[in-house]
């Protein structure tokens, strides 16, 4: 099957795709980073870089010599993300037109739209008429589509984390088999299932050198070692002392807002810093990773922090990796293949984040497994 990648990011969603079976001949994305890394994961796919909204990079993209079977598209989100400013008619939301434009042009087999689940209550306007999303692409598609949507959590799909958006699943009409979802699987994997084993690790610490940092953790360097040994990508980001005494203080599960007085979040001038419950909070191992956004690199967003373990001292109790997830365990919870490899030239910041927008990878595998099905 042969088929085309819109709004492509790096192409996390495909990464576990058989490649044998299933080719994503093309890819666009506005992003020249974003084309460049999507190139090194996948290196014999033909990546256009430029705004799909321009004629030429439209048309460039639709002209393919051979029948479409698929097409994947994945329009920003930020628009309709609850982490995101979520202004009336952001911009962002209308691209999902150039999609729909592009399936009427190039009339694939199959496609797979994904987008968060606000996309459902979303409004565009579209011939001087306010309309929500999914009336838009019923109305321009379902004389020559079937139309199966879903509000899913991929956690149900065995995914080990809590991702909730709203999946489409078309198939053109002239095609006997419609395109459904798979069954949800019932062995479901939390945190401990997917990152419990790994080596713990202590964050670097922002504007100290290594010998100083192992003054305050006498046994950084021999975690960092053990963290390598494990994977390149699974060492810790740096982050304010402060902000690492108060996690050192949160217990599983919990919220650094939990704390008593002395060890809640605060600036550097100490005063108490103003927040919800879901920020400087640390995961559950009990349960599915929350939704790696973004902003995966900072403890003072959503629910990013490592559930950490009891350290009993002699004084006190503390928990360890007061830190956010290392790039390795955010590749494991968005189910990419533990082979992925990173060219240098990336920063782990530009990686983490781009990760962050992505399709957990078994999750498009298992829709392709039941299309090839």
């Amino acid at each position: 099957m042969k088929g085309v990648s819109l709004f492509s990011n790096i192409g996390i969603g495909e990464l576990s795709l058989d490649q044998k079976k299933i080719t994503i001949t093309h890819a666009n994305e506005i992003d020249e980073d974003r084309c460049k890394l999507y190139e090194t994961l996948h290196p014999k796919t033909i990546v256009l870089s430029g705004d799909i909204r321009k004629k030429d990079i439209f048309s460039t993209i639709a002209k393919l010599d051979y029948e479409l079977d698929f097409l994947i598209s994945t329009p920003p989100c930020q628009g309709m993300s609850t982490a995101g400013k979520n202004e009336k008619y952001d911009p962002r939301n209308h691209l999902i037109k150039y999609s729909i434009d592009y399936i009427k042009k190039c009339r694939p087999k199959y496609v797979l739209h994904e987008n968060v689940p606000q996309q459902e209550n979303t409004m565009l306007l579209f011939k001087n008429r306010i309309i929500s999303i999914p009336e838009y692409v019923f109305s321009e598609l379902s004389q020559h589509y079937h139309i199966v949507k879903k509000k899913v959590d991929m956690y149900h799909y065995g995914i080990p984390q809590s991702r909730k958006r709203s999946i489409y699943l078309l198939t053109r009409k002239d095609i006997d088999k419609i395109w459904t979802f798979p069954n949800e699987v019932k062995k479901r994997k939390n945190l401990r299932d997917v990152i419990g084993d790994l080596p713990s690790l202590d964050p670097y610490i922002t504007g100290l050198d290594i010998n100083s940092i192992e003054k305050i953790f006498p046994n950084f360097k021999r975690k960092i070692d053990n963290g390598l040994k494990c994977s390149p990508y699974h060492v810790p980001v740096a982050h304010p002392l402060r902000q690492i005494r108060v996690m050192q203080n949160t217990p599983t599960a919990c919220s650094a807002f939990q704390n008593e007085s002395k060890f809640k979040p605060r600036t550097k001038e100490g005063r108490l810093v103003k927040g919800f419950k879901n920020t400087y909070k640390r995961m559950d191992w009990n349960k599915p990773s929350p939704t790696i956004t973004t902003y995966n690199r900072t403890i003072s967003s959503q629910e990013n922090v490592h559930p950490g373990k009891k350290v009993v001292k002699k004084d006190r109790t503390i928990f360890s990796d007061a830190r956010v997830l290392t790039l390795y365990e955010i590749m494991l919870i968005m189910t990419m293949p533990k082979k992925t490899k990173f060219p240098t030239q990336f920063q782990q910041s530009f990686i983490r984040s781009v990760i962050g927008e992505g399709i957990p990878s078994k999750f498009v595998k298992h829709l392709f497994t039941k299309l090839i099905k």
